[in-house]
């Protein structure tokens, strides 16, 4: 009697599972209940944006940018603009960096709330998703106060930002689901400026993640299914190219704000939170701690705002497009209109690689020109990228359910990873 052969058994886990957060198809081995080996397989997403924006002039590609990690929609842009200011050898007006940085921010705790959200209902949390998306909505609203648009801003332009702050906050009218009264309710903190609205914001937003964490912080369940998932060492996280909080979790301090500064971070007060364990539990701890101090940095770009009023965009018009007024009235204008709009600009032969402190990590892009109105090359860094490789190395020797709580702390959106 021969004994039959044990073999392992592998499986799909998505493309279309809840927890794979986006179109990933990760194929399993496990013995039992213990993963062997994962292998993730990309490439169902794929959208060939830098093929894509080889094609089109520079000023034509910012709203691809958007379409990238569709989560923290002005960062990509941000690095995006950089690389082409690089090239160009421009500067925007102080108060456009301030903006952007606050704007960077308040993108930052967009994508910590829906990973939050996201990581808390991956692992049975299921109010932490209602809560994180509550305070969204708020900072959704801002975004489609400067642009007109909740998600895709193309807001960041070369030499600046498309336009100032507005004076009034869009404001909710009575319908047949709300009355007058709530109306009222819903407008109270309406009354004033984008910026009165943002402050207000940060107002109420330290108590919500205290809510938060008294959640989940020192929850039982929360920390039976982190600590020690999905550990990586400080060595193992840089040799295999981690960044943002994925690197701070495992204990290295590395931030770009504050190693690599740019725009007005180096005059900013800010803190770079660090874990030490590396493991599911210290990058949730990291985020939660970089959301508070996002909203300390909001603050002080909101004072900085207040009290310096001034240009957001260079008047450069070869570069930057003249306004809407100036276009309907002057000869010139309409024709830096129609070049900017139809052509573009040509950059200098050169390359350049701009990077920024993405909320997934350093979000970069190299640009290579050869002197035309489009980019000979664009390549992406995707910060998500590099984490995703890691995976099998963080998963092997874990169980199958542990695997849904390691894949969510890594943070990953598919639009960046499957560019």
């Amino acid at each position: 009697m021969t004994l039959p052969d044990i073999r392992h058994y592998t499986f799909n886990f998505g493309p279309q599972h809840p927890a794979a957060h986006g179109v990933l198809r990760l194929i399993l081995e496990v013995d039992g209940e213990t993963i062997i080996h994962a292998d993730p397989h990309v490439g169902l997403l794929h959208r060939a944006t830098e093929k894509l924006a080889e094609s089109k002039p520079y000023n034509h590609t910012i709203g691809y940018m958007d379409r990238l990690d569709y989560v923290s929609m002005m960062c990509n842009e941000h690095g995006y603009v950089l690389a082409i200011e690089k090239l160009l050898g421009i500067t925007p007006p102080l108060r456009a960096q301030y903006i952007r940085v606050m704007f960077d921010e308040m993108t930052r705790l967009l994508n910590h709330l829906l990973w939050l959200g996201a990581h808390g209902l991956d692992i049975g949390a299921m109010s932490m998703f209602l809560y994180c998306f509550r305070e969204r909505e708020d900072l959704l609203d801002c975004y489609e106060a400067v642009s007109g648009s909740r998600m895709h801003a193309t807001y960041y332009r070369p030499g600046g930002v498309y336009r100032d702050l507005p004076v009034n906050m869009p404001q909710y009218k009575p319908s047949l689901w709300h009355s007058k009264k709530e109306v009222a309710a819903l407008n109270e903190n309406r009354q004033g400026s984008l910026l009165d609205f943002i402050w207000d914001f940060t107002e109420r937003f330290p108590e919500r993640v205290a809510s938060y964490e008294t959640l989940l912080t020192h929850n039982r369940i929360w920390k039976q299914r982190t600590v020690n998932i999905g550990v990586i060492s400080p060595e193992r996280a840089i040799a295999m190219g981690f960044s943002g909080p994925m690197l701070r979790g495992s204990g290295v301090a590395w931030d770009l704000r504050k190693k690599q500064p740019y725009e007005v971070y180096d005059q900013l007060d800010f803190a770079i939170p660090v874990g030490v364990n590396g493991d599911c539990y210290d990058r949730y701890l990291v985020r939660v701690e970089e959301m508070k101090q996002s909203n300390h940095i909001i603050r002080q770009c909101v004072n900085w705002l207040r009290q310096n009023p001034g240009p957001v965009m260079i008047e450069n018009h070869k570069v930057a497009p003249p306004t809407r007024v100036d276009m309907k009235k002057k000869m010139e204008s309409l024709i830096h209109h129609f070049k900017l709009m139809t052509e573009g600009y040509a950059l200098p032969v050169g390359e350049a690689y701009a990077a920024i402190e993405h909320p997934k990590g350093e979000f970069g892009v190299y640009l290579i020109s050869d002197g035309a109105n489009k980019p000979y090359r664009l390549k992406i860094r995707a910060a998500g990228f590099a984490h995703l490789a890691a995976l099998n190395e963080m998963v092997k020797g874990h169980m199958i359910a542990d695997v849904v709580a390691i894949l969510s702390s890594l943070d990953i959106v598919f639009g960046e990873i499957d560019r």
